[in-house]
């Protein structure tokens, strides 16, 4: 299980370990002796004033997971332990007098890339031809700069090859080889694509074929395998597996990223919404930032994340508002599951998803934590 430790925080600025709930998101200090003068002041006041809610300042997601029966009380504890950690990496990152929320993201997604509980990075499912295909993309509401790959096989952390892609190129999204070829320029991790082997991963691969040769021959077996890219298939439990991440810093400043490894027995070469600027991945300072999951070409076909955005926007809808009736209503009657995690400039977070689940969690500016899995 990766963590915390493992992740170079170095890179965003951290030299060493920090209490997560003592980092100064707030000037507690200052504006508890500023509330205590007003309220020896003016008594009535400081009795009718009711204590602002903190604000949400990072958020991940780690897909809509498997169906809640098949889940068992260890593998919900790992979940939650990973989402966890994630949020503490972010966290650490914002807490810095130069975190910044698009550094926050990057962090937070590689702690979930790195675990093999998730589809993306090291737990990344199979084509149908047996090979792992990775996508990511990240985006900064500031300027809305953004950076994505996909297809890539040997890049250890897609979410950092997607970032050098919006620091260090002129393009928004390089696919195959030469997005392989750019981050080793870059000085990315290269691994072998074996690393990203996982029993688990290939066993859902085998189940996959054999339900789609049964299928075939018209002898389907019905095994009940985790199977994603033929809602047709007999037998299918959909597990959209993603990861993501939507932050706010000190500054106002929005971020979002998103990265997967698609769905059990893709075609080669398919690629989802994930590195999808608009699709799977937004981020714009004026209204909010947006990571999804689900299945991928309905969230293309709706553009969902900037469809979010757009209603804000436009339709001068609240953040709740907006990510409800895209997820909750128009993808649900056109038959796309999934979900979001979305952020607004005021640090007011929304989750709504139309599948059994959602693994989910947040942290606010004070570092309280909430993960959930499903609707809890």
């Amino acid at each position: 299980m990766t963590r915390v430790r493992d992740i170079d925080e170095s890179r965003f600025g951290m030299k060493m370990p920090i209490d997560c709930h003592q980092l100064p998101l707030r000037w507690t200090a200052l504006s508890g002796a500023l509330f205590g003068a007003l309220a020896g002041c003016w008594p009535m006041l400081a009795l009718s004033a009711a204590p602002a809610a903190s604000r949400i300042v990072l958020a991940v997601h780690g897909g809509t997971g498997m169906a809640k029966a098949d889940l068992t009380p260890d593998m919900e504890k790992q979940l939650r332990a990973e989402l966890s950690a994630a949020l503490d990496v972010g966290y650490r990152v914002l807490g810095k007098p130069t975190g910044t929320s698009v550094d926050a993201v990057e962090a937070a997604i590689q702690v979930l890339e790195d675990s093999p509980l998730f589809n993306a990075g090291r737990g990344a499912v199979f084509t149908s031809e047996g090979r792992n295909e990775l996508d990511a993309s990240i985006m900064m509401g500031l300027g809305r700069k953004a950076g994505a790959v996909a297809g890539v096989t040997n890049v250890k952390n897609p979410i950092r090859a997607a970032r050098a892609v919006m620091d260090q190129s002129p393009h928004v999204l390089l696919i195959g080889r030469g997005a392989e070829s750019f981050a080793a320029e870059a000085g990315l991790e290269i691994v072998s694509p074996d690393y990203f082997w996982t029993e688990r991963r290939w066993h859902q691969l085998q189940d996959f074929l054999r339900e789609k040769e049964a299928k075939a021959s018209g002898n389907s077996a019905s095994t009940g395998a985790v199977l994603q890219n033929d809602p047709k298939l007999p037998g299918v439990v959909h597990e959209w597996g993603t990861v993501g991440a939507v932050a706010l810093d000190r500054n106002g400043n929005l971020a979002a990223g998103t990265s997967t490894g698609g769905m059990t027995g893709k075609r080669p070469g398919r690629v989802g919404d994930s590195p999808i600027i608009g699709a799977g991945t937004y981020a714009d300072n004026a209204t909010c930032a947006v990571s999804a999951t689900g299945h991928g070409e309905y969230f293309i076909r709706y553009a969902v994340a900037h469809e979010i955005v757009a209603r804000m926007k436009y339709n001068q809808q609240s953040l709740e508002a907006a990510a409800a009736d895209v997820v909750l209503k128009e993808m649900k009657s056109a038959g796309g599951e999934g979900g979001v995690i979305a952020l607004d400039a005021k640090g007011n977070f929304s989750a709504p998803f139309n599948s059994e689940g959602l693994y989910r969690g947040s942290i606010d500016e004070d570092g309280k934590q909430i993960v959930a899995l499903y609707q809890e």
